[in-house]
């Protein structure tokens, strides 16, 4: 390969991965405003089609971009977690109750003990001069809780 457009190459993919980044201050690994949580209730449902309701509070502040509250749930290995929905959030200071419901694909959950993650993310917008708003995801606040999953 010449080397003008393996260099034309190589910057462009470190545009890329700079545009990725972000705006120095707009860290999205940067920890939630204390103001800012999600808790997941005690017991989750599980539907005798096999469909998981998981559900519990949330509250953050103003975004500058969409917010969602996504879930997911594991049992027998901890290392396979299966996303359960994902529902809008409304950022305005005030608690609010989120539900999000889903079919776990081929695996079938069983009632008992379930471990449950919730995560409140924005996806915000960033003006990286370069290829446009490309949103990136921005991290509010995470729960980890250990559940039981009771049947309906």
């Amino acid at each position: 390969m010449p080397v003008r457009p393996a260099l034309a190459s190589a910057l462009g993919a470190a545009a890329l991965l700079c545009a990725a980044v972000g705006p120095a201050g707009a860290d999205p690994a940067a920890p939630a405003a204390p103001s800012e949580t999600v808790t997941v209730d005690a017991t989750g449902k599980l539907a005798s089609d096999g469909t998981v309701t998981l559900s519990g509070t949330y509250r953050c502040t103003a975004g500058s971009g969409p917010v969602f509250v996504s879930s997911s749930i594991s049992q027998s290995s901890p290392g396979v977690r299966y996303g359960i929905g994902g529902s809008g959030a409304k950022c305005d200071g005030a608690e609010h109750h989120w539900k999000n419901s889903g079919k776990p694909g081929d695996e079938t959950l069983k009632a008992g003990k379930a471990h449950v993650q919730a995560t409140l993310m924005e996806l915000r917008p960033t003006d990286t001069g370069l290829i446009g708003n490309l949103p990136l995801p921005a991290f509010h606040a995470a729960a980890d809780k250990d559940i039981t999953l009771a049947k309906q």
